[in-house]
């Protein structure tokens, strides 16, 4: 009996609405063109070039430029600022890694597109603006020898910042942001800057001081041991590459090896330290305030050691310390220096293999060297 009731339900919804299959699976016959076989012709008006995210692998999808062909600068493709990896990790006094720190954060840089980099916060797109930023890959480090590889990175740079730049009715000497690499690298970033900009100011975003005596840390057991990402900026300091007393730490947090030793070393080494729980009585606000005060208005490196944020928010690093920054709180911080001269930064230990799923700590050190490279748009230097 009911099945004889339903029966003229049933034929009414049959004639409400009629099923029509489209001709080739999946693809409604709604004037949609359906999906060609290979061996039949491609229609040229299907457009590859529209915001691709395709190719290979750059920094935010930025062109690549083999910096380091033996060419003339005729020949070569011009830029303002170059983005260059130094993958190097064998200075590290924790877990290594880093070497594959570049990679790791060109893949973190892969949702950021030129195009589409309007700031919410500063309504600026620093991709569009006066500077030509390129991407130069990796310097070619060999990975047996800290020696010559830290000489091979500086010669990258030196090659990178001798072309001519291509908007130099602003400024003739293009700059570097760099992508670690344990921290290093940035001891040959610095090697290469006094060529152009002499002496700077250091600010230096970390959860180690990295002041440490070579012949303490390292140097005990060999000279060559003694150039290490715990070092680099005593050793900075010693080749007189960084001012006496006006460059900065900030995000201090680990122990240190004595009560006062240390800090002495690192007051005659031209720092100033600003301490990661120091946000909980200044803000934001408050540290920006003494980092531009302290660098004041020299040129100035930035350079950022992912472990400046707390493990929660940049796990892939080699040494991690608890008790460290927001990605958000870094962001406003960097953010708030605009105004300085900065001619060069770097991101460093990015160690990949330590992140999780979801590229934490990938994306966190791409959106660093964005803003990295907005303040160096917004304020050009001149050599």
């Amino acid at each position: 009996m009911r099945v004889v009731l339903l029966l003229p339900v049933l034929a009414r919804l049959g004639l409400a609405r009629q099923i029509v299959f489209p001709p080739v699976a999946a693809i409604a016959a709604n004037g949609q063109v359906p999906l060609r076989g290979l061996d039949e012709e491609i229609e040229d008006d299907v457009d590859l070039t529209t915001d691709s995210v395709g190719g290979l692998t750059s920094f935010a999808h930025l062109p690549y430029v083999p910096c380091f062909a033996p060419k003339a600068d005729e020949e070569i493709e011009k830029y303002d600022i170059a983005v260059l990896g130094a993958p190097f990790d064998t200075a590290t006094s924790y877990r290594p890694g880093a070497r594959f720190g570049p990679h790791g954060i060109r893949d973190g840089s892969r949702r950021i597109r030129g195009p589409h980099s309007w700031s919410i916060y500063s309504k600026r797109n620093w991709f569009a603006e006066w500077a030509k930023i390129v991407d130069c890959g990796d310097a070619p480090l060999t990975f047996v020898d800290n020696t010559v590889a830290l000489k091979q990175l500086v010669k990258a740079h030196k090659i990178i910042s001798a072309r001519q730049a291509n908007n130099v009715s602003i400024a003739k000497t293009p700059r570097i942001l760099m992508l670690g690499g344990d921290h290093t690298v940035t001891l040959a970033a610095l090697r290469s800057t006094i060529d152009h900009w002499g002496v700077v100011n250091v600010i230096h975003f970390d959860s180690h001081i990295d002041t440490w005596n070579p012949h303490v840390n390292g140097g005990g057991v060999t000279e060559y041991a003694s150039v290490n990402h715990g070092t680099f900026l005593h050793i900075a300091h010693e080749e007189g590459l960084i001012s006496n007393d006006s460059s900065i730490h900030a995000g201090i947090r680990a122990p240190l090896g004595t009560r006062q030793r240390d800090y002495d070393n690192d007051v005659e080494c031209g720092f100033d330290i600003i301490t990661a729980r120091d946000i909980d009585e200044i803000g934001t606000k408050g540290i920006i305030q003494k980092l531009k005060k302290r660098v004041g208005e020299g040129n100035v490196y930035i350079t950022v050691d992912i472990d400046t944020l707390d493990p929660a928010f940049a796990p892939a690093t080699g040494t991690a310390e608890p008790g460290g920054w927001s990605t958000r709180e870094l962001l406003t911080i960097l953010d708030g220096l605009s105004g300085l001269k900065v001619i060069g930064g770097d991101v460093v230990e990015v160690a990949p293999a330590y992140d999780n799923a979801g590229e934490t700590t990938s994306l966190a050190a791409a959106e660093v060297a964005r803003s990295l490279i907005g303040l160096m748009v917004q304020v050009p230097v001149v050599a």
